[in-house]
């Protein structure tokens, strides 16, 4: 009797194995199979490994979002690339010596390789004079804080207290900041306090607009069940109130240090001494425009790293309501 041997490949062998279920290894016992990618399929693009369940089953592969990298990306780029060739052009065709931004970026390293140098009391480093400006406007905005937010939760809370300042909050908001320079120089006799003065008042509006908003928009089933269980007033401001408002506190507190750090560069210019305002007047005085150049893009990461970090700060004590 002949006995003819039949010889199957590897995939065959794969292909052609008995299943758990119902072959030679019976109902009792089980085995995982990892198949082979077949050759006829090769991998495209990029994919992102994913590790191996306790089954030996992988989960589904899923490929790298190229364009959501391109539309984060290029959008800035091609923005300040916009800025920098309008700039280039502007000083090719400039006849009065406007600095290139080659120029004003060599300009830009040797200002900021002794920031903190000083030689006399109005010739100091730009580091020196950014920290004098930074103090005044954290002096000026915590007085605001201390005096808008309280403020802004009684006129929320009493209708009576609404009533009566809303009419002066209408008049004097709209008034602007420098217009209330020289009340301070007059009152305060200096140009410090003075300048101090212009940040807490043009500081102060949004903080109690934005707070007595918020506290008009508690829901008024909160302020019943306060009713019912007898709270005091300050019960129901620490645990009801308070974290209702604080989103709206938190908007009104980064409107209130956009608007001062805009102010004070105003301000210092009209008073003099050390700060980024007064920096930026000297240099016109001395016929700087590249030291300008620097301030000004100075003045703008200062304010934006301000504006950051408000907006993360509001993001971690913003509460959204969960849909059902």
């Amino acid at each position: 009797m002949m006995v003819s041997a039949v010889f199957h490949s590897p995939l065959e062998q794969s292909a052609a194995a008995p299943s758990p279920a119902g072959g030679a290894l019976g109902k009792g016992h089980t085995t995982s199979q990892t198949a082979a990618p077949s050759p006829a399929f090769p991998r495209r693009g990029r994919e992102l490994k994913v590790p191996a369940l306790h089954d030996g089953r992988r989960e589904q592969k899923i490929p790298f979002d190229w364009r959501d990298l391109w539309l984060r990306v290029l959008p800035p780029v091609f923005g300040i690339g916009l800025l920098v060739g309008t700039w280039a052009i502007v000083s090719m065709k400039s006849t009065s010596g406007f600095p290139s931004p080659i120029e004003t970026f060599r300009q830009a390293i040797d200002v900021f390789s002794d920031p903190f140098y000083r030689k006399g009391p109005n010739d100091q480093g730009i580091g020196w004079n950014v920290l004098s400006s930074l103090q005044r406007v954290a002096l000026g905005f915590g007085l605001a804080a201390l005096v808008g937010i309280p403020l802004g939760f009684m006129i929320g809370r009493f209708t009576f207290l609404s009533r009566m300042f809303n009419p002066l909050i209408s008049l004097l908001r709209p008034v602007s900041p420098l217009a209330w320079l020289p009340i301070g120089l007059m009152v305060f006799k200096g140009a410090n306090p003075a300048a101090i003065w212009t940040i807490f008042i043009c500081s102060i509006w949004p903080m109690i607009i934005n707070t007595a908003v918020g506290v008009q928009r508690v829901p008024s089933d909160y302020l019943n069940v306060a009713r019912v269980l007898n709270l005091s007033e300050w019960k129901i401001v620490s645990k009801i109130l308070f974290p209702a408002v604080l989103p709206y506190m938190l908007t009104g507190v980064r409107l209130a240090v956009g608007t001062a750090w805009l102010v004070i560069v105003a301000a210092e210019m009209l008073t003099g001494g050390v700060g980024i305002g007064f920096w930026v007047w000297d240099e016109w005085n001395n016929l700087n425009v590249r030291n300008i150049i620097v301030a000004i893009f100075t003045i703008g990461m200062v304010g934006l790293i301000l504006e950051c970090a408000l907006i993360k700060l509001a993001t971690a004590f913003t509460f959204e309501e969960v849909k059902t």
